[in-house]
């Protein structure tokens, strides 16, 4: 807390009132170094909400009791911790009196690297040479939160790379998306990185333009912008086994270069080829079709009868935020979803909560862990099976069924006076079988008199319109077709060729992609497809964490590839399958193979290719320390 203490004292007086008691009592212990504010009465009462209440159900002159050590603490200026790193034993204690319940043991190594007590990045054994270093060279093609994330590893350990980017701004999605309401629906403190200057968010969950800023941010506290090229498209890569390189033909506004790496890494993700549905007689519509990954600040919405084809996370986002706008929006309905509400999703931070955020020591570190932990890996057992269970229709389990009921119940409360749309909008399969919806006032907004939900089958596109099956033709001057992304495609779109000349595509043909780890391709030496196959979080978490995980690994790949003189390494194959075969035993016994649902998690024989099946800690372990035993290991030449 570096001001002066005057105006020290006054701000944290003011600010500390709204602090999270939680956080405040690990403050406590790691500035005074007594644990005694880890045992009754100071301990907090189990809130299992996304946003929980800050007083942690602590009495009121408890609390203040809490606030006024804080206050003592920091009277005298700036005192250093005396627990700086509270080790694995101190740090597993204060997080289940933190949080209120018995935390597994397994955690408190990884909350020490994400709270960063101890450092994440591999490390040399000896750093090389910087001709040895010199040699290397990684292209990184995207530049969204992966590419900025193995960026970061990559700058510290001192080896050179490319990132490429085709379109005009670094973000990934949150350049390209730009419909009006996108925004996160993971809280911010966890949908950030765990290194890097905190960012001072300004809501619990932001839009996009916010945080298309802190990856900005990030990108120049760490000069990514050096090694960055826009408007480059990677458009092939060929392994070249006799120089053990990639050699990658970029095209740029001035034609087609050739770039050589001794690594590839494709950091596009899932979710970045849009899947443009089409539809009977579309080409005749006279007004504007748009998918919402295709939007432009240009269209105009104002005023227009607009439609919106498809329910999932877009389009929940998109709705409440033009339904006031528009002269109407008929909103066409596959499939009904379920969306969780979350107390204080639009909520803006305020000034003083953001002061304690910013200054005062170890409260953010904690703050973020809650969040972590809130999206993180406790919903994962209410989507696990129970073959004992007797309404396996409704829900896997019983704490399933629990959710289902509490589900069904905020719906009907919503829907109270609409009977009508109560009988579209409970859904019939288990919650969180598809994509965890957060609730945007979309069920509110259906009500509104200009809100229609169709859930009759489109027959065809009409010059004016869309014809439903029911022959009723509605006239619309904006149709938007929130129809997802081709997601089984990811890295076989940037025609890739390995060793004998085998192609991606193929390799992944009949939309079933895999990957060791969702990251190595046997017979595709030093390539890397970050957030591939099998790595997507669907249970909850956050795509940077992920990524942060998946960087440990590329890097602590090519740091021990380097120290033994390797060129080449690729996964074996016998490897590969055994890691599938575990993949998909686990997913049996989990919600997203439930028959009663289709999701963009499966491909079309029903084998889920696209979600993780483990836990965030599990996915953390496996990723943390490579065994390139696991790897068929080819000599420098």
């Amino acid at each position: 807390m570096n001001i002066d203490v005057p105006r020290q004292e006054l701000a944290l007086c003011s600010a500390i009132a709204e602090g999270d008691i939680r956080c405040l009592l690990m403050v406590l212990v790691h500035m005074s170094g007594d644990e005694r504010w880890l045992e009754p009465p100071y301990r907090p009462k189990r809130d299992v909400r996304l946003i929980p209440d800050p007083d942690a159900g602590v009495p009121p002159d408890i609390q203040d009791e809490i606030r006024q050590a804080i206050l003592k603490l920091f009277a005298r200026g700036n005192p250093k911790p005396v627990i700086a790193d509270p080790g694995e034993e101190l740090l597993l204690k204060m997080m289940r009196t933190c949080l209120g319940e018995n935390v597994a043991p397994e955690y408190a190594p990884l909350m020490r690297e994400e709270m960063g007590f101890v450092a994440r990045e591999a490390r040399w054994s000896r750093r090389p040479s910087d001709a040895t270093l010199a040699r290397q060279h990684v292209l990184i093609v995207g530049a969204g939160v992966c590419a900025i994330a193995l960026a970061v590893t990559l700058s510290h350990l001192g080896i050179p790379y490319t990132i490429v980017e085709k379109n005009a701004e670094l973000g990934g999605t949150w350049y390209v998306n730009r419909y009006p309401g996108c925004g996160v629906d993971t809280p911010n403190h966890s949908y950030s990185y765990s290194f890097g200057s905190r960012n001072p968010w300004t809501r619990f969950f932001c839009q996009r333009e916010e945080l298309l800023d802190y990856l900005r941010k990030v990108a120049a506290e760490y000069g990514i912008r050096e090694h960055l090229r826009l408007s480059t498209e990677l458009t092939s890569s060929r392994w070249d086994e006799g120089r053990q390189r990639w050699v990658s033909t970029l095209r740029t506004k001035d034609g087609e270069e050739t770039f050589e790496s001794t690594a590839l890494v494709s950091a596009i993700g899932q979710l970045n080829d849009p899947s443009r549905v089409r539809f009977k007689g579309d080409e005749e519509f006279g007004g504007l079709i748009v998918h919402p990954a295709l939007w432009s600040e240009d269209i105009a919405l104002d005023g227009k009868r607009v439609a919106v084809i498809g329910t999932g996370a877009t389009a929940m986002q998109l709705v409440p935020a033009i339904a006031d706008r528009v002269a109407s929006v008929s909103v066409f309905q596959r499939t009904a979803q379920w969306a969780r509400p979350v107390k204080g999703y639009s909520d803006p931070i305020s000034e003083r909560a953001r002061w304690l955020l910013a200054h005062l020591p170890f409260y953010v570190q904690w703050y973020r862990f809650n969040m972590f932990w809130r999206y993180g890996d406790g919903l994962l057992p209410f989507l696990r099976k129970d073959p004992a269970w007797p309404y396996p229709d409704r829900a896997v389990n019983k704490g399933n069924d629990r959710h289902r009921q509490e589900l069904t119940d905020f719906i009907l409360s919503e829907l109270n006076e609409r009977p009508d749309l109560i009988a579209k909008c409970v859904p019939t399969y288990p919650p969180y079988g598809k994509r965890i919806l957060l609730d945007n006032n979309w069920f509110r907004t259906l009500r509104r008199p200009n809100v229609e939900l169709v859930t009759d089958d489109i027959d065809h596109f009409s010059g004016d319109g869309i014809v439903t099956a029911d022959g009723r033709e509605r006239p619309f001057d904006v149709i938007v077709v929130a129809t997802g992304f081709r997601v089984t495609e990811m890295a076989a779109r940037l025609e890739i060729t390995g060793r004998g000349d085998v192609n991606l595509r193929d390799k992944w043909a009949n939309d079933n992609p895999t990957a060791y780890l969702g990251l190595t391709v046997p017979e595709f030496p030093n390539f890397f497809c970050m957030l591939g196959p099998n790595a997507g979080p669907a249970h909850g978490g956050s795509v940077i964490f992920q990524s942060e995980c998946q960087s440990r690994y590329i890097s602590a790949c090519l740091v021990e590839m380097i120290e033994r003189g390797l060129g080449a390494i690729d996964v074996r194959q016998d490897v590969l399958d055994d890691y599938v075969r575990r993949v998909d035993t686990e997913h049996e016994a989990m919600i997203w193979t439930h028959p009663g649902m289709t999701t963009y998690y499966r491909n079309k024989s029903g084998r889920v290719f696209s979600a993780m099946p483990w836990r965030f800690v599990d996915y953390w372990r496996m990723t943390h320390d490579p065994d390139l035993n696991q790897y068929r290991l080819t000599a420098t030449h």
